[in-house]
């Protein structure tokens, strides 16, 4: 693992969690992800399965974890199936966990062999009245590769055709959605990492550079500090700032321009989500500061409104209706424009097209339902923006924030944001 050791306490805890919310006399099965193909023999790396590592801190291919509280054996209610170290294994994939280390990482004390799991999950598949199985239900999935989640799901039901089978995907997004003290400081760790890649960017950028240069340095601080990019990075200069999901990376960075860096660093799999959007040549035009100094006044009020007990819904249109306000100050809108304005689709989404922001953690985009309100510990983005492709540029603003009962905790309040300070780290 890149990361340092994290404590098993984190994941005893989610595991004691989801067995509250079971149902009697029912087990509970996930599997790792696949590794995945890309041409001839080639792979991708791995990525961990965001529930498995969730519950057991695992992040090995083809283990399993399987859950039954009520199990009449004690060494049943958890076990953890990994794959079994060879010599073979050794020389082509290097090391694989042991008994011992898996048992260390996760807290399970019940560790087997892969090679067991079919008659260990039979004879408890005839104790139990119930089985919760797991699939990708985030609403926005593209879901076209069959996971082996879905492949063990069909092997479930045609070898047990007569178990009543249950979702396990709604327990863990109720789960997941709300931070612990433990996952906060994995998510401030992340975000530490991107202060840090962020800052020398400052020092970097200047007319002349080219999008992927910029890349590259972001990627040196992130690595060694063992984090990685939690998604693929936006560097996005002039025009490209009004491309929401520009991933070309190779335009020049040239004077007058405004760089847009929607790009964030992963760690032990707790991922940021930064957008800083900051002048080529170090000094805003007055047009630039105008138009930035009206979405971080949104961005900042945005945040002061993520409170517990809204719905996401209203947190989003409290801000559609600041970012009106804010586009009729800079000319962009007429009155007449907001009052005639369609209420599910705002006169603000000609400038402002995208959502308000989303829950961050195992997933950039993490599991949660936006219909409940928010509760103490969710961790949401704040991203406001304006795109103005007819004058060239576009800024976006993006911050991490913790709901408390006490009020929101921006979690990125360090890295700099305020036009002033941008000047200034880059005038050096």
């Amino acid at each position: 693992m890149r990361h340092k050791p994290i404590k098993s306490k984190l994941f005893l805890q989610n595991r004691k969690r989801i067995a509250e919310l079971m149902a009697p006399k029912a087990l509970a099965v996930i599997n790792a992800n696949d590794v995945l193909p890309t041409n001839a023999d080639g792979t991708l790396p791995m990525q961990p399965n965001a529930d498995l590592f969730f519950l057991t801190g695992i992040e090995q291919e083809e283990s399993i974890l399987v859950l039954f509280p009520d199990a009449a054996d004690e060494k049943h209610r958890e076990i953890l199936f990994v794959r079994q170290p060879n010599e073979q294994l050794q020389i082509w994939e290097g090391y694989k966990h042991t008994k011992a280390d898996a048992r260390k990482i996760s807290g399970v004390k019940n560790v087997k062999w892969l090679s067991e799991f079919p008659v260990i999950f039979r004879s408890l598949m005839c104790e139990v009245e119930s089985a919760y199985l797991n699939s990708n239900e985030y609403k926005r999935a593209n879901v076209e590769v069959q996971t082996r989640d879905m492949r063990f799901i069909r092997q479930c039901q045609t070898d047990f055709p007569l178990h009543r089978y249950r979702r396990l995907a709604p327990l863990l997004h109720e789960l997941r959605v709300v931070k612990t003290d433990l996952e906060i400081e994995l998510l401030k760790e992340a975000v530490s990492i991107t202060a840090k890649g962020f800052r020398r960017t400052l020092r970097f950028v200047k007319p002349g550079v080219v999008e992927y240069e910029v890349e590259a340095e972001l990627a040196r601080e992130f690595i060694k500090r063992r984090g990685k990019f939690a998604y693929t990075p936006i560097v996005a200069a002039g025009k490209n700032n009004c491309v929401l999901h520009y991933l070309q990376n190779d335009q020049e960075c040239k004077k007058g321009q405004l760089l847009l860096m929607d790009v964030a660093s992963s760690y032990a799999n707790y991922n940021a989500d930064l957008t800083r959007t900051i002048p080529v040549s170090g000094k805003f035009s007055r047009r630039q500061k105008k138009v930035y100094n009206a979405v971080l006044r949104v961005l900042r009020a945005s945040i002061e409104g993520a409170t517990v007990g809204k719905l996401h819904k209203d947190w989003t249109k409290e801000a559609q209706n600041h970012m009106n306000e804010e586009l009729l100050e800079l000319g962009l809108l007429k009155k007449s424009q907001i009052k005639k304005q369609d209420p599910d689709s705002p006169a603000c989404r000609k400038y402002f097209m995208h959502g308000l922001g989303h829950p961050l953690g195992l997933d950039v985009h993490d599991v949660g339902d936006n219909n409940k309100p928010f509760a103490s510990g969710t961790v949401l983005t704040v991203e406001p923006g304006i795109y103005l492709p007819d004058e060239g540029f576009g800024v976006r603003l993006e911050d991490d924030i913790v709901v408390t009962e006490e009020g929101p905790i921006n979690l990125m309040e360090k890295i700099p944001i305020e036009t002033d300070e941008i000047e200034s780290i880059m005038g050096r």
